[in-house]
């Protein structure tokens, strides 16, 4: 089960460090909407890293080919003053917010609902993921909502097997978290 606690450290894999998070630089369409974006698990962070740098390269952000990227981390302090909303398993309601996050004008009411959270916390949707949850949208599955479209993309994404995320999608929760350092993270070719 998936929490945020006082103390708790998690980690944010980019091309370059992280140390004062900005919410204009965060991307908009990703699973719970625009936030920065953090996991409890170091090995998560990085396997991020080459997502990051792929990105980064491609937009000419970062030079190409570099094989390098960072893992900043973070503390969780004082929590108690933030709007937060724990997705406890990868369910029909994770599902659906997801979609609604990553494909405009599918479930409206769902992304609306999720602007009131400072934190959503719940299971990641990775690029082992993205597959499934692409085919899902696009309905390939039947129709997108349908228990049944619903359920075999649930059944698809293996949800015992996903790690978690954290969005901090405010600078009222951004503030919660304190710098602890960042590591150098070399990629293997």
């Amino acid at each position: 089960m998936f929490e945020l606690t006082e103390g708790l450290v998690l980690y944010h894999g980019s091309y370059c460090e992280v140390s004062d998070p900005n919410l204009d630089k965060c991307a908009k369409r990703k699973d719970f909407g625009r936030g920065f974006y953090l996991t409890s698990s170091r090995q998560q962070a990085e396997r991020f890293l080459k997502t990051s740098i792929a990105k980064a390269s491609s937009g000419g952000i970062i030079e190409s080919g570099r094989n390098y990227g960072f893992v900043s981390s973070f503390q969780v302090t004082s929590i108690d003053k933030l709007d937060i909303h724990v997705f406890k398993e990868a369910d029909i309601e994770w599902l659906h917010c997801v979609a609604a996050h990553r494909k405009r004008n599918t479930f409206v009411e769902i992304e609306k609902m999720m602007e009131n959270y400072d934190v959503i916390v719940g299971k990641i949707a990775d690029d082992a993921t993205n597959a499934t949850l692409t085919a899902y949208m696009a309905g390939a599955f039947g129709d997108i909502g349908s228990a049944a479209a619903d359920n075999f993309c649930i059944n698809q994404l293996l949800p015992n097997k996903l790690k978690d995320q954290y969005c901090f999608k405010t600078v009222r929760a951004l503030k919660c978290l304190k710098y602890k350092g960042c590591d150098k993270v070399w990629m293997n070719r």
